[in-house]
């Protein structure tokens, strides 16, 4: 794990300043890579790469980036290619290796392969890699998204990172994409190529961006397909996963290193480190947070189950209003964006914790979407088994949904009442497409605060549209995959950028082994009689592995998501500090905003709303970069000012 940056120049000659912007783009991402750094340039200055590293495999100077070839080549790589022993083998004859590192097997996949060397790899990664003989640039980004990789073109030359941060100081001005805006407040995060910041691009998961002759190409090479398998028997559903499952966890335990596990006392997290303790026939550092200020944020209790149920060793942050009040602020810097929900606070407390004991951790990321975490899969799963039970001969896809098949476990969806009625507003049976939208639109809560009049809602709708609709992926009718792929295509990267910053603001990595493509390509042929059977969410992840589960874990219904006491602090303790902050965005007059509606509304929020924290992390990126972009232009002057 590590900071990528670099800059080409699209057309002929050399680069200006190309040593100064080398290094101000390395200071910018700094944080990511505490134990080495080192920069490169092409013979014809046309081309550099700069590198922050966080040593993980082969902690020699052998492992040190940019890594150059004999031939002339040279990558800048931040991720962890998992299969690299493998892949190595099967080089090893035409490659004469010099470090154990994946790294070096990129270079060696790509001489080998080309451009296509991609689908050999298995892991979560984003490199840039110059063919010095073709003058080309290769980038690539890992299929899911889990390493980010954000790219700008200003006066002619391409400028690439890790973070957005270390492209702002090459933008003309600093301001906000008014379409990205638009998705933000919609879904709190971009679901396609823009960013917040116009100008800055972001290459999007499972793409490759190519740069010959000047001209820049982006292709995807991989895609997940949703082709339900009604050949095997549920025996062999459960084998399969067990060994997919047991071999993800292998590989991600790759490293030179000590590795840890974040444990938030639910299921996915849980099943890793217990799964991880027992490969690696040692004591496990697990580490949580919990909010002991008030009652109902506390989960530690199920975290210490699951250690327990192994032998490790549990490391418990607790966190207060005052850890909001010094860090939310550093949250919103190395987030880049305001994105997502209060949880990056949380994750942001819990990885500073680990950082100190270790250097890589295992997350849970992943598990609701390719297993069925989420209550809305679940209602989809029972609108289909009526529809079944109304139709008679009802089939969705090559499978038959009954009614019978929920019966016994109606009694799950009291908790999701108030959900139910939201899904089910306008009626059953319509299309699925827009009662989808209504649960996941967050813009329903500012209907006062933004002023919509100025912003174009309808491209977000239709960017929706085509997604949640499109038949290459979700070639059968079947709701929840329609829901899974519109998650795993836009929702869950705004959650893998909080994974990736939060750890990466401490220098620390975190894994990820449910986005092991070879696990979520079987994951998309699960029937839902299998996914879901008698309305269980994650049935089949629990059912094979119930056996090493603690019971306190397997049958809890109250799992929360890490939630976080804003609405307590806001009212109490931080209510001050809030105002403050929504006062300046009044003072400052922010576009698209409504402030006098913001500060009259945000005491008058539900518990686990997003509006205040969607403002307020809104309010908080202005003040950190917009308002500050003289500092960001000021990093290109002998007077550098501090970031």
């Amino acid at each position: 794990m590590c900071g990528i940056a670099g800059i080409l120049r699209l057309g002929r000659g050399p680069l200006q300043d190309l040593d100064r912007k080398l290094s101000v783009m390395s200071r910018l991402i700094a944080h990511r890579g505490p134990n080495g750094h080192g920069n490169w340039t092409a013979p014809g200055r046309n081309a550099g790469l700069t590198h922050r590293r966080l040593s993980i495999l082969d902690l020699s100077e052998a492992g040190a980036q940019p890594m150059a070839a004999p031939s002339g080549d040279c990558v800048v790589h931040n991720g962890e290619i998992y299969n690299f022993v493998e892949l190595r083998e099967q080089l090893q004859d035409g490659w004469k290796f010099r470090s154990a590192t994946d790294t070096e097997v990129v270079l060696a996949a790509y001489d080998h392969w080309g451009i296509d060397c991609t689908a050999r790899l298995r892991g979560m990664f984003a490199f840039a890699l110059w063919d010095e003989r073709r003058q080309r640039l290769f980038c690539a980004r890992d299929r899911f998204g889990i390493k980010p990789f954000y790219y700008a073109i200003v006066n002619g030359d391409l400028y690439f990172a890790s973070e957005a941060k270390a492209l702002l100081p090459f933008l003309p001005t600093i301001e906000t994409d008014r379409a990205a805006l638009a998705e933000y407040l919609t879904f709190q995060c971009c679901i396609g190529e823009t960013t917040l910041f116009s100008g800055i691009k972001q290459l999007l998961p499972g793409h490759t961006l190519v740069v010959e002759n000047g001209v820049v190409s982006i292709r995807r090479y991989w895609d997940v397909q949703y082709e339900i398998d009604h050949e095997h028997s549920p025996s062999y559903f459960r084998r399969r996963l067990r060994e997919i499952m047991e071999d993800s966890v292998r590989l991600h335990l790759r490293s030179d290193v000590p590795v840890g596990a974040y444990v938030s006392g639910g299921v996915d997290s849980s099943l890793l480190a217990i799964i991880a303790a027992r490969q690696n026939g040692a004591d496990l550092d697990a580490f949580n947070g919990r909010f002991i200020e008030y009652p109902g944020y506390d989960e530690s209790t199920y975290a210490r189950a699951a250690t327990d149920a192994v032998g490790g060793m549990l490391h418990v942050e607790d966190i207060g209003h005052e850890d909001f009040h010094r860090h939310i602020r550093d949250v919103i810097y190395h987030l880049d964006f305001p994105v997502a929900g209060p949880g990056s606070f949380a994750q942001y407390m819990v990885s500073k914790l680990a950082s100190q004991h270790v250097r890589v951790v295992l997350g849970g990321q992943g598990g609701d979407e390719i297993f069925g975490g989420y209550a809305r899969y679940l209602l989809a799963y029972f609108e289909q088994c009526i529809k079944a039970a109304i139709d008679g001969s009802y089939k969705n896809g090559n499978f038959l949904v009954t009614i019978e098949s929920i019966v016994p476990n109606l009694g799950l969806l009291r908790d999701y009442l108030p959900l139910m009625r939201e899904f089910w507003r306008e009626g059953l049976f319509g299309a699925m497409d827009d009662r989808y939208f209504r649960l996941i639109n967050r813009a329903n809560d500012m209907k006062e605060e933004i002023a919509w009049d100025e912003l174009d809602l309808a491209p977000v709708v239709e960017s929706y549209r085509a997604i949640f609709n499109n038949t290459e992926n979700v070639r059968k009718q079947a709701y929840f995959d329609g829901m899974t792929h519109f998650d795993f295509k836009c929702l869950l990267p705004g959650l893998l950028t909080v994974e990736d910053r939060m750890s990466m603001a401490h220098g620390l990595e975190s894994r990820l082994p449910f986005l092991d493509h070879p696990l979520v390509e079987f994951a998309a042929t699960l029937p839902p009689d299998i996914k879901f059977s008698g309305g269980r969410l994650k049935h089949l992840l629990k059912e094979v592995f119930a056996d090493e589960i603690p019971a306190e874990i397997f049958e809890r219904r109250d799992k929360m998501g890490f939630p976080v006491p804003l609405k307590e602090w806001f009212e109490g303790p931080l209510n001050g500090m809030i105002s403050e902050i929504f006062a300046t965005m009044k003072e400052r007059r922010r576009p698209f905003i409504n402030a006098d509606a913001v500060l009259a509304n945000f005491g008058r929020t539900q518990p686990f709303s997003r509006k205040t924290w969607g403002l307020l992390s809104l309010e908080l990126w202005f003040q950190a970069f917009h308002d500050r972009a003289g500092d960001y232009r000021s990093l290109l002057s002998e007077d550098q000012a501090n970031i």
